[in-house]
């Protein structure tokens, strides 16, 4: 299934797309697209539910408890931000409150000279994880997601401390359009993943090049931290960002990000300045 949340920002109701891609109204089958829904996912007939005409796509998953995020987990990736590559999982957090939809515009922070965009492969979690076994860790997977790990890279390496600061803005965490269920991705180290700027494109890479899987992923964050139904994991981007260029190349209000994953869809998101 394909789920979806739709409607006016901060008022949006449960959606699930049907064989043609229409937009089908949820509600009577569930408040919303959380934890309690993912955690027990009922059957559902798309094609006998109301059909929803031309909605404003929100963020695919709500009341998020924690958005986990894993850094370089692609070797070039690390690579090209001089970092060694890592033996761990690197992990940080970013404000659930950055999240935003996945055409709704990201706004440069006041100050920001250096805002970077991240297209990666986000895991919702759909049963309570903690201490995983080893090969256990995609059972608790409920689907996948595209996240844009949007970052300011001067707040997040030139002014001390961790890398939170410069995750967190409002709107730097869009996620969507859909969440995909685990049984309609195979495979989710086969999937090609990309951002485009204005048109160009930076990113152009494959989730096959992770250095850790996402089962993985999700056993060793629960060694870490209990993760609960509606939590997403990110789990790290390819090469290809602008930090990563020479010369280096950063966001401008007025431009256009555009990035996608196959199988789960493309966000288009306007840049915009406070």
């Amino acid at each position: 299934m394909r789920f979806v949340r739709w409607g006016e920002a901060g008022a949006e109701r449960p959606g699930v797309l049907d064989a043609a891609g229409h937009v089908r109204d949820l509600s009577g089958v569930t408040g919303d697209i959380d934890g309690s829904f993912l955690s027990d996912l009922p059957g559902i007939d798309a094609e006998s539910l109301p059909k929803v005409e031309a909605p404003r796509l929100g963020p695919c998953v709500a009341k998020v408890g924690k958005l986990v995020c894993v850094g370089l987990n692609y070797a070039d990736h690390a690579a090209e931000g001089g970092w060694d590559v890592p033996t761990e999982p690197v992990l940080f957090m970013k404000a659930t409150s950055a999240i935003s939809g996945p055409f709704d515009p990201v706004t440069l922070p006041e100050g920001s000279e250096k805002t970077d965009w991240e297209a990666e492969l986000g895991l919702v979690i759909g049963t309570r994880a903690k201490n995983v076994a080893e090969g256990q860790g995609e059972a608790h997977v409920a689907g996948y997601i595209i996240v844009n790990d949007v970052s300011e890279r001067a707040f997040q390496q030139e002014m001390g401390g961790q890398w939170t600061k410069g995750k967190s803005h409002d709107t730097f965490a869009p996620i969507g359009p859909w969440l995909v269920t685990r049984d309609e991705v195979p495979d989710p180290l086969a999937l090609s993943i990309w951002t485009e700027v204005d048109g160009v494109r930076m990113q152009d890479g494959h989730t096959s090049t992770m250095i850790f899987a996402p089962g993985f992923i999700v056993e060793y964050v629960s060694r870490f931290m209990t993760l609960e139904p509606g939590d997403i994991i990110s789990t790290g981007t390819p090469p290809g960002v602008g930090m990563g260029k020479s010369p280096q190349v950063f966001l401008r209000a007025g431009q256009e990000m555009r990035l996608g994953i196959d199988g789960l869809g493309e966000q288009i998101l306007p840049v915009t300045a406070l």
